[in-house]
C-alpha cells in the first residue's frame, strides 16, 4: 500500500486531538483488555504475508489488529471481521521494533533502525516521523493516562517521552539497557533494566526517579498493569514471573514458570479478570496464573519455534501474539 512520508520535529504541529485515552492495563496498549468468562484453551493462527520478524502486536480500538514487521520495514493490520492483512509501507530503514494504536486509530511506532518515531494514519496512508533528539535505538511504547507516548531506547540508555500534540521528546539517563516499560495507576513509569537487574520507575510530575532491584541475574525483560494496580515482571534470566507493589515500590512474590512454560520468560500481560498471561520464548507455550489459587495452567500453541516476544489482551479478552520465528499471527480463546 502507499504512503506519503514527512519528517516533523519541534513545536507548533499540526497534530491535535481532544484529552488523552483512558489508562488502560495490561501493556498499557491504548485499549482497556477485557476477559474471558472461560479460557476454553482454543487457538487460531494465521500466516502474515511478509514474516520477515514480524513481532509486537497491538489492538485499535475498531477491534483490528496491528504488528510491526521489522526486517520487512512494514505495519501490518489484520481485520480480525474478514480476516485479511493489509500493509504500509515505512521510511527506508525505519525497521519498526514496538507500535500502540491510539483512541483515534493512529498507529504509533518506534524506528528501531533510524531514531524516530513514527506515525501512521492508515486512512491516508501518511507516515511522519519524529526524530529523538539522541537518536538510538527506540524500542518499546506505551500510551499513559494523559495520552504521552512513552518509549524506552535500549542500547541509547535512555527513555523518551513524546507530546503528541506538540511533536516534543523529552529524554530521560537510564542505563542498564531500558527495555520494556508500563504505566502504573498512579501515573508513575516502570521501566525493566534488563542489563541492570532492576525496575526503574520515573515520576513525570515531580520528575523523580528511582529504582527496585530484582536480583542477580533475574534480566527483567517486560512488564505490565493488573486491574488491582498491581504489576508483573517476566524475569528473563531465571524464569520467573514476579509481583511488584508500585505504591511500596517492592517486589513482593516471585514464581518460576512451569517446566512446559519455558525457562526464559519474555511477554506478560494482564487481562480484565488479574489473570496473568507470560510465556518463555523458547518454548510453544503460553502460561496462563491466577494470582488468587497461585496456580498456572499450561496451554499448547499449534505451531512450532513461533518466538512470542509481545502479546495482548484485546477488548474481549482474547490474547494475541505473534511469532517472530515462524511468521504466525494467533490467538487464544
Amino acid at each position: 500500500m502507499r504512503t506519503s512520508i514527512s519528517l516533523a520535529g519541534g513545536a507548533g504541529l499540526w497534530l491535535l486531538f481532544a484529552g488523552g485515552p483512558a489508562l488502560a492495563g495490561g501493556s498499557n496498549y491504548g485499549v482497556a483488555p477485557g476477559a474471558l468468562k472461560a479460557i476454553a484453551g482454543s487457538v487460531r493462527e494465521w500466516p502474515v504475508p511478509t514474516p520477515n520478524f514480524a513481532r509486537d502486536p497491538a489492538p485499535a480500538p475498531d477491534g483490528n489488529i496491528y504488528i510491526a514487521v521489522m526486517h520487512g520495514n512494514r505495519i501490518a493490520r489484520f481485520d480480525t471481521a474478514t480476516e485479511k492483512f493489509n500493509e504500509w509501507e515505512l521510511p527506508s530503514g525505519a525497521r519498526p521494533h514496538g507500535l500502540v494504536v491510539d483512541e483515534a486509530g493512529i498507529v504509533w511506532y518506534t524506528g528501531n533502525g533510524n531514531g524516530t518515531i513514527g506515525r501512521l494514519d492508515p486512512k491516508t496512508g501518511k507516515v511522519t516521523a519524529f526524530k529523538v533528539p539522541g537518536g538510538g535505538d527506540p524500542h518499546t511504547i506505551v500510551i499513559d493516562g494523559k495520552g504521552m507516548l512513552w518509549f524506552t531506547i535500549q542500547n541509547g540508555q535512555r527513555v523518551g517521552r513524546l507530546d503528541r500534540a506538540s511533536g516534543k521528546v523529552d529524554e530521560f539517563p537510564m542505563a542498564g539497557n531500558p527495555y520494556g516499560l508500563a504505566v502504573d495507576s498512579d501515573g508513575l513509569v516502570w521501566v525493566c533494566r534488563l542489563a541492570g537487574d532492576a525496575l526503574c520507575w520515573i515520576d513525570p510530575a515531580s520528575g523523580k526517579i528511582g529504582e527496585v532491584p530484582t536480583g542477580e541475574g533475574s534480566l527483567p525483560r517486560r512488564i505490565a498493569t493488573a486491574p488491582d494496580g498491581s504489576l508483573w515482571v517476566a524475569y528473563y534470566g531465571n524464569g520467573k514471573l514476579a509481583r511488584l507493589d508500585p505504591k511500596a515500590k517492592r517486589i513482593v512474590k516471585t514464581w518460576s514458570l512451569p517446566d512446559p512454560g519455558g525457562a526464559r520468560a519474555y511477554a506478560v500481560t494482564a487481562d480484565a479478570a488479574g489473570r496473568i498471561w507470560v510465556n518463555g520464548i523458547d518454548t510453544d507455550t503460553v502460561s496462563v496464573f491466577d494470582p488468587a489459587k497461585e496456580e498456572f495452567r499450561v496451554i499448547a500453541l499449534p505451531s512450532r519455534n513461533i518466538g512470542i516476544r509481545k502479546a495482548i489482551i484485546d477488548a474481549q479478552g482474547a490474547y494475541w501474539y505473534m511469532g517472530s520465528h515462524n511468521g504466525r499471527l494467533g490467538v487464544v480463546r
